[in-house]
């Protein structure tokens, strides 16, 4: 509430630094003068107050709907796994309005209209936000100090580093499961992923009487799923600067090609990014009411496919999505050298509907990449540290763009060097972009590869239910012990088929 009202604030300032005149610089005949040193300071204090908004309303807005279903109801666990899905649905319809309606507003209306618009929208949400409180459940934090466990745990596992881990992983330290029941809290199996953290829960009584009190099996567990879900993290940054090309080389190449629809109106370049909304919109229901059934039937797996199967799906998608982009540039600089085009203003005699099929699979892609990624690390995060999880998310959306900033600069002085002709020069009718999707072709292949490694090394969580009396979710487990051990001609099987695996989800 506190980060919504924090948004609000910030998007009133933009809404006043685009619209009161003494707040914003003086045009004249479409040429402007250069912004004061208080209108500066006014306008970056207003997008840092929304950052900051956004920064803590973002990670805790999808974990607090997912948190409206109660994990022991089976139905409402069954509506559970769908709720990702239409969660993000909702958010790309807002997204779908931005693209194609506020652009066209701030282009032909005004900035003050086209930022007023979504300021009022948030205001409203605030309001139905509000009406809506005494309603939602707020679930219960068992845990005292979940990040103080993390550092105990690997304090721990440092200080018996040089002890020798129990083959059976029942002779390490763990609660009975009355403690578990009593509490509600959720016990976590052992699993074989970091197996140097084990020594963090070695018994006292196994080892010298200096040694600190140990950790329990269900603490080191949550360890080593933050670790697992941070390698994940790691092989999800170049999907996110490939992704991350909407808003910037692919609009460059936009506003180069003929824009033009009927005599008159012109499509705005940033609006094709409309499409990739589009694509989604059209996806998320097929995948959900589809492709779900569809492949349920096929592998008995509650989900259809395992949540590191569909991340995998998506990359695939992705690299067709920049391979055929390539392509589309390759095209674009022919028709180039055909007309003879070097001023960066000409228009090049080429639809800018070619670059439709790049955008068309990005949306595709976002329904398996996207929302699978989200799901993942909400579900994979330990207890009480979902917020974690969907930080996760976040964060890597926000390091891709970084990411693609340090790439775009690094490439353009690398190949700009000595007088030669950059990848990515100011004006792209002169440079090699075709080039430059090349270089991310191979990227996200190479990174590809190092997706599957750190698949096959993750181990998905087993937990036992606080009121099941010890046991994981069967129905679930045998539904993954199916597809994993039976294969049955999935695109990515990536998760080996251990014991430890058939747990899938709590």
């Amino acid at each position: 509430m506190i980060s919504q009202k924090k948004k609000k604030q910030g998007m009133v300032l933009l809404t006043m630094a685009v619209s009161i005149k003494f707040l914003k610089p003086t045009c004249e005949n479409g040429v402007c003068n250069k912004a004061s040193t208080t209108q500066i300071a006014f306008f970056y204090t207003s997008l840092y107050t929304i950052a900051m908004g956004a920064g803590g309303t973002k990670p805790n807005i999808s974990t607090f709907g997912a948190d409206q279903f109660d994990d022991f109801n089976p139905d409402e666990k069954k509506l559970k796994a769908s709720f990702f899905n239409w969660w993000m649905f909702s958010a790309f319809t807002g997204a779908l309005f931005a693209t194609l309606g506020l652009v066209y507003i701030q282009e032909n209306l005004g900035w003050g209209l086209g930022y007023g618009i979504p300021t009022v929208g948030i205001i409203f949400s605030l309001i139905i936000f509000y009406v809506g409180t005494p309603t939602f459940r707020h679930k219960v934090r068992r845990a005292t100090r979940p990040a103080g466990d993390f550092l105990r745990v690997v304090s721990t596992a440092f200080a018996n580093a040089r002890l020798r881990v129990p083959s059976d992983s029942s002779e390490l330290y763990e609660l009975d499961q009355q403690y578990y029941v009593s509490t509600r809290k959720r016990r976590v199996h052992h699993s074989p992923m970091f197996r140097f953290l084990d020594t963090a829960a070695i018994k006292k009584d196994n080892v010298n009487s200096t040694t600190r009190q140990p950790c329990t099996v269900t603490q080191v567990e949550g360890t080593k799923l933050v670790l697992g879900m941070a390698m994940i993290w790691a092989v999800t940054l170049i999907p996110s600067t490939i992704w991350a090309q909407i808003n910037t080389l692919f609009v460059k190449q936009g506003t180069t090609l003929d824009r033009r629809v009927g005599p008159t109106f012109q499509i705005p370049a940033a609006s094709l990014g409309g499409f990739v909304t589009l694509s989604m919109l059209i996806s998320v229901p097929m995948y959900d009411r589809y492709f779900v059934p569809f492949m349920q039937r096929r592998t008995q797996n509650p989900r259809g496919i395992t949540m590191l199967t569909r991340l995998g799906i998506g990359f695939l998608i992705q690299i067709l999505a920049i391979a055929i982009a390539y392509l589309v540039e390759v095209k674009r600089m022919r028709v180039i050298v055909a007309h003879g085009i070097t001023r960066g203003g000409e228009v090049v005699p080429m639809s800018i509907f070619n670059l439709l099929p790049q955008y068309v699979l990005l949306g595709i892609a976002d329904v398996f990449n996207a929302i699978g990624l989200l799901e993942f690390f909400y579900d994979q995060s330990p207890e009480d540290m979902q917020s974690l999880g969907t930080t996760f998310f976040t964060s890597g959306i926000g390091v891709g763009n970084f990411l693609n900033s340090f790439l775009v600069t690094v490439v353009d002085k690398v190949t700009g060097r000595n007088g030669g002709k950059s990848w990515i020069g100011k004006n792209v009718n002169d440079s090699h972009l075709d080039y430059y999707y090349g270089f991310l072709l191979l990227l996200s292949a190479v990174n590809l590869g190092a997706f599957l490694l750190a698949s096959r090394k993750y181990v998905y969580k087993v937990e036992s239910a606080a009121e099941g009396g010890g046991g994981c979710n069967n129905k679930e487990a045998a539904a993954a012990g199916a597809q994993l051990e039976g294969g049955k001609g999935l695109l990515l099987d990536v998760v080996p088929p251990t014991a430890a695996h058939l747990g899938l989800q709590v």
